[in-house]
């Protein structure tokens, strides 16, 4: 199992943040499109460092262009020789419309096609291919020398995909080099919803799961001390409470039996009361979403609740010293 770790958005911190991980064994660096943009501090990681695979996770698909994709994805890998992934997500509708200011409509179906799309410019630069990419959500049928990229020897960056629903993991065994499995998930629901959409995606294409990577990376509820403990088991429940407002993820709520907590979770969100959400997340909730214990527990646990399908997961161990990170990151990647 490869371990990723997180980086942070303060430009200024990232290539000593980046040089910091590759020392200490990570395997990857993942971003998120929050309050900052996802790929600037790839750039910088790129920089300073010079094997540790770089990662979106995610960035917003539906708020840029297949063509915009495809151009920051083809400059940064060629920067970085190779080591770029861009993971993708849809992100939910008020997002998109209200914060983005971007068209909404059959995410699934829209999904797939930008992937399409992006693997049709990325043809063209790379190998000749005419770009003659007509869809219902986009259309890519102009490129001239001009604007082909010149520096074209590390080809295209791997795509992968984050979902939750049935019919956007399809969509990722389908069309994606992977896909990253939401933190909000419980195992019940990853066994009887995620993993058979993912085969049936990879059925449809005619691809092998060897050929798929799936990243996960779940909740951890752990500390030094009883203060250290208590802080991240309260911050972890407010987290899963914020995800459970979200009427998509209903499903992940159902599969353990309190599917109806999220419209009690939505309408609280709906009037500003996101500390208060955390109150109803019982330990039982959270031991279902997140691994919690000492930290000698918490690696083999994971690899027991996880090991047999994921095959990268992030993991900062925030808990630990730098030595005991070191060993835990290395005893997680024996999985």
């Amino acid at each position: 199992m490869k371990v990723d770790a997180g980086l942070g958005h303060q430009l200024e911190r990232v290539p000593a943040s980046a040089k910091e991980a590759e020392a200490t064994g990570f395997d990857g660096l993942h971003t998120a499109e929050t309050n900052h943009d996802p790929f600037f501090p790839l750039l910088l990681a790129a920089e300073h460092t010079s094997k540790i695979e770089l990662i979106t996770s995610i960035a917003v698909a539906f708020a840029r262009s297949p063509m915009l994709l495809a151009n920051i994805g083809h400059d940064l890998n060629a920067y970085s020789k190779g080591r770029l992934t861009i993971g993708l997500g849809s992100q939910i509708k008020p997002h998109i419309t209200k914060r983005f200011s971007m068209p909404w409509g059959a995410p699934a179906a829209k999904m797939r096609e930008l992937v399409l799309a992006m693997r049709a410019i990325w043809a063209n630069w790379y190998g000749g291919t005419k770009l003659e990419f007509v869809g219902k959500f986009y259309n890519h049928t102009l490129m001239t020398p001009a604007f082909t990229p010149e520096n074209k020897q590390y080809g295209a960056p791997r795509v992968i995909l984050a979902a939750v629903g049935p019919h956007m993991t399809e969509v990722a065994g389908e069309v994606a080099d992977g896909m990253i499995i939401h933190p909000f998930s419980t195992l019940s629901f990853i066994n009887e919803v995620t993993l058979p959409a993912i085969e049936r995606g990879l059925s449809k294409a005619g691809r092998r799961r060897e050929d798929f990577e799936i990243s996960y990376s779940n909740f951890v509820v752990s500390g030094r001390n009883e203060e250290e403990f208590n802080k991240a088991k309260q911050a972890n429940k407010e987290r899963i409470a914020f995800y459970g407002s979200t009427p998509a993820y209903r499903g992940v709520l159902e599969s353990i039996g309190v599917g109806d907590l999220q419209s009690e979770l939505n309408t609280m969100s709906k009037q500003g009361r996101w500390k208060e959400m955390g109150g109803l997340i019982t330990d039982d909730i959270l031991e279902a979403f997140a691994v919690v214990g000492e930290p000698h527990t918490i690696v083999p646990e994971m690899k027991r609740r996880y090991g047999a399908f994921v095959d990268r997961s992030s993991a900062s161990f925030e808990f630990v010293d730098r030595e005991q990170r070191k060993a835990m990151i290395a005893e997680l990647r024996s999985a």
